[in-house]
């Protein structure tokens, strides 16, 4: 059985994922289903703090065609590139350009992945995919909620093949995801959300 997302196909040009414990590894799978020159604008935020200095850029991008980079506060927001926060700074999307900051912690963390979320659906309103993978507690539900009711899709990873189930779980639950799926379809159907703006998914619609 399959089922269509975004009906309507409209083009879903901003992919915005959020991921914490054990979720370097499903972006890892998940960048590299991205060809060279999507066109998309993507933005990845992994919990870390302050003490992961390292760029983490070459890590995440080695099995990617796309570019991937940590920007600096103020630089434009790229199509066919990776923005991934850098370490103990919220990253949002605000007037077509990164801004980094080092607010209050949210979820105990910065970066955070609602921050990210809520600022892209802001910004970019129904052109916006949020995708929550990996990770404990349940941040980047308030960001997906934001998301779909500014008229995005937002996609869960499957909790039964995800390392820490609670973040996809929280998503499904609360937020009545799109999509639930592998890191690999989920992959592929960004690519084919941001190209046609539509694509068939296997298995029912999340309830």
């Amino acid at each position: 059985m399959t089922h269509l997302i975004n009906a309507t196909a409209r083009v879903r040009d901003v992919i915005v994922i959020g991921a914490s414990a054990g979720g370097i590894q499903a972006v890892i799978a998940l960048l590299s289903r991205f060809p060279e020159g999507l066109h998309a604008i993507v933005g990845v935020v992994i919990h870390r703090g302050n003490h992961t200095q390292a760029d983490w850029s070459s890590m995440l991008g080695r099995k990617s065609s796309i570019r991937v980079i940590e920007p600096v506060d103020g630089a434009p927001l790229t199509y066919g590139v990776v923005h991934v926060a850098p370490p103990d700074c919220h990253m949002r999307f605000v007037d077509g350009h990164i801004a980094l900051d080092r607010g209050a912690k949210q979820h105990f963390t910065r970066p955070a992945v609602d921050p990210l979320f809520t600022s892209a659906s802001v910004e970019f309103g129904p052109r916006v995919v949020g995708v929550v993978l990996s990770g404990s507690g349940d941040d980047g539900l308030q960001g997906l909620l934001d998301i779909k009711a500014a008229g995005g899709l937002s996609l869960a990873q499957n909790p039964l093949q995800a390392e820490h189930a609670s973040m996809p779980e929280h998503a499904i639950v609360y937020d009545h995801v799109d999509a639930v799926l592998s890191v690999e379809q989920i992959g592929d159907a960004l690519v084919l959300l941001a190209k046609s703006g539509s694509v068939s998914v296997p298995g029912p619609k999340a309830r």
